[in-house]
């Protein structure tokens, strides 16, 4: 198949969207498909199939930018079309299958409205700007063959496929190399946003003096992080994807206190290398982190925050077996078989199943 990916988030920033196309791109690629890539120019030199769109910078958002217009004539002839948001890119998918009468797919990453008050300063407007976006993109969804979602935590008012981005599990495994040998030391990687709340993780670190915390990341919110931290947190810039694995098998445990992840790619990278996860519980994490790879805690409360962490360090856990049912090989399958469905009879097929606890089917349900 010929299939296109349309996108609004892409290299070189860096995020779980970014990463998730790069790793189902060579997946498919793999298996003998054409995959094209059509994203916002920037500063990235595109390589085969990555056809870009010319874009502005984004004043509201650093580090993304706002696409303008490409003529689908100047694109390829596709068999599926696959959107993977709801901005400029992705509308120019959507543009070019009901152009070109191709089968549509459209998976949900990102809950938007949840980032208008890290761009917005005054939250009651931002708050009118999430009444007003939620419907326009619910109805941009209903245009779509098939949507898939990582989890439950799709929000939004449309039947879609259960469909983990999945992570790599031959290149996330636990590494003889360990840059913390003598030390206790809790790790974070991610975007420095205000909706990763990394601020509690600096409020819990001052509470655990006794050990060393190291926050991998850009974003933002970084200058303020630097500015407030307290002496035993590191702030690292972005790690080269190579030393992802070692850094998540050299932390003694990972820690997030997000509220907008879909899925959490981080957290399942770190448990596919042995580290126990400390998270909030909340969507998506009340289904993806339990007793066997980590502990919740309520949101908000930094007593519970600790002793979750400190749970994590004196108990072992089989994290690694824990995240299987989320191999990206599971994933491909499965989005294969939307492929070929979406194609030949417009029917979506059964949903996979990915192993959740019946606590968390519930919550999928």
């Amino acid at each position: 198949m010929k299939i296109g990916f349309f996108t609004d988030s892409y290299f070189p920033e860096i995020d779980g969207v970014t990463y998730t196309i790069k790793l189902w791109r060579e997946e498919l690629e793999r298996k003998g498909h054409e995959v094209y890539v059509v994203y916002p120019d920037g500063d990235y030199e595109p390589g085969e199939r990555e056809l870009p769109v010319k874009s502005l910078p984004n004043p509201f958002y650093a580090g993304y930018r706002i696409p303008l217009f490409r003529r689908p004539s100047t694109l390829p002839e596709l068999d599926v079309v696959h959107c993977h948001g709801p901005a400029p890119v992705g509308i120019l998918g959507r543009y070019y299958a009901r152009k070109h009468d191709v089968p549509t797919v459209y998976t949900h990453h990102t809950p938007l409205e949840e980032y208008f008050h890290q761009s917005v300063k005054l939250e009651s407007i931002a708050d009118a700007m999430g009444k007003l976006y939620v419907p326009l993109e619910n109805a941009l969804l209903e245009s779509f063959d098939i949507v898939t979602a990582s989890t439950g935590r799709i929000e939004r008012d449309v039947t879609h496929v259960p469909l983990p981005v999945g992570i790599d599990m031959e290149f996330f495994q636990p590494a003889e190399t360990d840059w913390y040998p003598d030390r206790t030391v809790i790790g974070y990687s991610g975007r420095l946003s205000m909706e990763k709340n990394v601020s509690d993780i600096l409020r819990v670190a001052a509470e655990l003096p006794e050990y060393e915390f190291v926050v991998v990341g850009e974003g933002p919110y970084r200058d303020s992080l630097e500015r407030n931290a307290p002496d035993n947190v590191e702030l690292r810039t972005f790690l080269p994807r190579a030393e992802l694995p070692i850094f998540y098998s050299s932390i003694d445990a990972f820690v997030t206190a997000s509220t907008a992840d879909t899925l959490g790619l981080s957290t399942l990278e770190a448990n596919a290398c042995g580290t126990p996860v400390a998270a909030a519980d909340v969507a998506p994490f009340d289904q993806t982190i339990g007793s066997d790879n980590g502990e919740r805690f309520e949101y908000g409360d930094l007593e519970a925050m600790a002793d979750a962490i400190e749970t994590c360090l004196r108990t072992d856990r089989d994290t690694r077996a824990a995240v299987d049912r989320y191999d990206v090989d599971h994933t491909l399958e499965h989005l294969e078989d939307l492929y070929r469905n979406v194609q030949t009879s417009g029917e979506t097929p059964v949903t996979a199943d990915w192993g959740v606890s019946e606590e968390s089917q519930e919550s999928l349900d």
